[in-house]
């Protein structure tokens, strides 16, 4: 399973490669079509196929354990009825749905936009064990294990944990198939009706989390899956502000643009230069270097991870004392570079930036 999430996360960032230079470009050419219906409705099914990639290679990256995740102090037994609600519309009526809160629940370390993701997904794989209706039913709850039980929980550490779990009345998981659910593309409906991801996505979220995620199931009688989140120890980390401008403003100054894909790297300076900038490029950090001790005004350095011998970090480090008052700029695809081993975001990749005195990247 490592070894698979290893190369999936690398599949995951040469698609994330190709789709920005997809739906970038797509986006210009939809504006120029505008007035063209027929030219225009090719463009949006470019659009929504480039989405579809776009959600295909997030599974990816969540079953590899690469996505970042904002993890925060969540009350689970807020966060579930806003699951619920966001869930009905896709649920029949002739599945009743349960929400069994226990008292008490303390808060879980997790990231609550992709523990909602988890739950949704989670609910509905039970649906569709249910077409001829049932019962669908969500727990919360807090359990502290110890050490002995802590070993049947996949290197769990022991502690306490929040409990999150959802079950069904459906058909059930066959024996041989249980121990197979969590790995990726693996799936037990027809053809063109799942993609065997859900499932490995939400286990490679749980254990990203530093938790655990558990399935019982009989043939005929239901499934149930429990999540086990760590509970909140000390400061958690703040949300981040992911509010979005209402479009970009443009200005002036040149922009050393650091990328190591050929492709985006002009899809990149196309955008940057349409905003009224200058630009000069480099396809690696030993080209930056040599750009920034030249007597070119340089006003932001602008570079992606660049997994390699010299990352974005350590070519912004470089370029600063080459520069000190250089505003730098982090972008990545390649999301091993930009998180830590808990699957936050690192210092020099999150909003505020240990290089500079002010924030250097929004949205």
């Amino acid at each position: 399973m490592e070894t698979v999430g290893q190369l999936t996360g690398g599949i995951a960032h040469d698609f994330n490669n190709i789709l920005t230079v997809i739906t970038g470009t797509i986006e210009i050419l939809g504006e120029a079509v505008e007035n063209s219906p027929d030219l225009a409705e090719i463009a949006q099914l470019i659009t929504d196929a480039a989405a579809r990639g776009a959600a295909l290679t997030q599974h990816l990256l969540a079953f590899a354990r690469k996505q970042p995740l904002q993890p925060i102090d969540v009350d689970v037994n807020r966060l579930m009825p806003k699951a619920i609600e966001l869930l009905r519309p896709t649920i029949d009526g002739l599945i009743n749905i349960e929400f069994v809160p226990e008292g008490e629940v303390l808060a879980a370390l997790v990231d609550p936009n992709q523990l909602t993701t988890a739950v949704l997904n989670l609910a509905l794989n039970a649906r569709d064990a249910m077409p001829n209706g049932g019962s669908l039913v969500f727990r919360t709850g807090n359990i502290e294990l110890s050490d002995e039980s802590a070993k049947t929980c996949d290197g769990l550490a022991a502690g306490k944990y929040v409990t999150v779990s959802i079950g069904d009345t459906g058909q059930g998981i066959v024996g041989p198939d249980l121990p197979k659910v969590f790995d990726p593309f693996f799936t037990t409906k027809e053809v063109g009706k799942g993609t065997g991801l859900g499932l490995s996505m939400v286990y490679g979220f749980v254990k990203q989390s530093g938790g655990h995620i558990a399935i019982e199931s009989e043939k005929g009688r239901g499934t149930t899956v429990r999540i086990y989140l760590p509970q909140i120890e000390g400061t958690a980390m703040p949300a981040m502000d992911s509010r979005i401008s209402e479009s970009p403003r443009g200005g002036h100054g040149t922009i050393l643009i650091v990328e190591g894909d050929a492709l985006v790297r002009t899809y990149v300076i196309t955008q940057i230069r349409s905003l009224g900038y200058t630009t000069l490029s480099a396809g690696n950090a030993q080209e930056a270097l040599s750009v920034l001790r030249s007597s070119d005004p340089i006003d932001l350095l602008f570079t992606e991870g660049m997994p390699g011998s010299m990352n974005g970090r350590e070519l912004s480090i470089e370029a600063l004392k080459l520069r000190p008052t250089l505003k730098v700029l982090f972008t990545s695809g390649f999301t091993e570079n930009a998180i830590d081993q808990d699957g936050r975001q690192t210092e020099a990749y999150s909003c505020w930036s240990s290089l500079t005195a002010e924030p250097i990247w929004q949205g």
